[in-house]
């Protein structure tokens, strides 16, 4: 009995010394890839991030992430993380030129505001990301959303009114001035618009006008509004913002989700 009592015990453990080889094995291959690609939009040369899942085989979802102020930073590669973990191959678009992150709050000001000032300049390099993304061969070009965050939910807007065949877009905590307002009824696709109740930043009025805008095209929109919320919420202060941050994540994931098997 002894001796079967041993045997047993050593098969028990080869098999679970087998298993968690497998694991381990499974857990390596299972990895969140990240891979900067440089492209050029007009005479600028730009380097993107692009972020997935290599666990995941075959023609997914691509999701263009147009980052905020802060440019090519740990605010978007959190985000981009944050959707890849979703499915989804994710493409952070370089709005402002490769190896250019802003220093300080003033000098991103300084940035966003040339792009803020020159539209198509801003359609022409949000544009230059998306063929990236349309291009990649893990991408299926006929399901592409594009999320933007902050000042890249202008991008996103603008981007959006261009035409380009997405089949959503998602604004979060987005600025929202200047557009044109016949130029929604290019828009394909479904919007979403994540927003705080006391964004000082774009205030409800300006979300209100580009609703208005987007009504008057016959969009289909939807704006989530979290109440006690400021700008900036993905870096939340305070336990209403940190409530916002919770609940646009799985806004933003369950509308991704519906778009992508429409």
């Amino acid at each position: 009995m002894t001796a079967l009592r041993a045997a047993s015990r050593f098969a028990t453990l080869a098999i679970g010394a087998a298993l968690a080889i497998a694991l381990q094995s499974g857990a390596a291959r299972a990895e969140i890839k990240k891979q900067f690609i440089d492209y050029k939009q007009g005479d600028s040369q730009l380097s993107g991030l692009l972020v997935y899942d290599d666990a995941r085989s075959g023609k997914r979802p691509g999701v263009l992430l147009a980052h905020d102020r802060a440019g090519m930073a740990e605010n978007a590669f959190r985000d981009s993380e944050l959707i890849a973990k979703m499915g989804y191959v994710v493409f952070v678009e370089d709005m402002f030129g490769k190896g250019f992150v802003p220093k300080d709050v003033p000098e991103m000001t300084a940035t966003i505001t040339i792009y803020n000032n020159d539209r198509p300049l801003m359609r022409a390099r949000a544009g230059a990301g998306f063929e990236v993304l349309k291009a990649n061969p893990m991408v299926d070009a006929a399901r592409i959303a594009v999320v933007g965050y902050c000042f890249g939910g202008t991008v996103a807007v603008e981007l959006a009114e261009t035409g380009v065949p997405i089949v959503g877009m998602i604004s979060v905590h987005g600025s929202f001035r200047n557009f044109s307002p016949e130029a929604a009824k290019n828009i394909k696709g479904r919007v979403l618009i994540l927003h705080g109740a006391e964004d000082p930043v774009a205030p409800l009025p300006e979300v209100n006008a580009l609703i208005e805008q987007l009504r008057a095209a016959k969009v289909n929109w939807q704006l989530d509004l979290y109440s006690g919320t400021t700008h900036g919420f993905t870096n939340p202060n305070g336990p209403s913002e940190e409530r916002a941050d919770r609940e646009y994540k799985v806004a933003m994931a369950r509308f991704l989700k519906e778009v992508f098997s429409e």
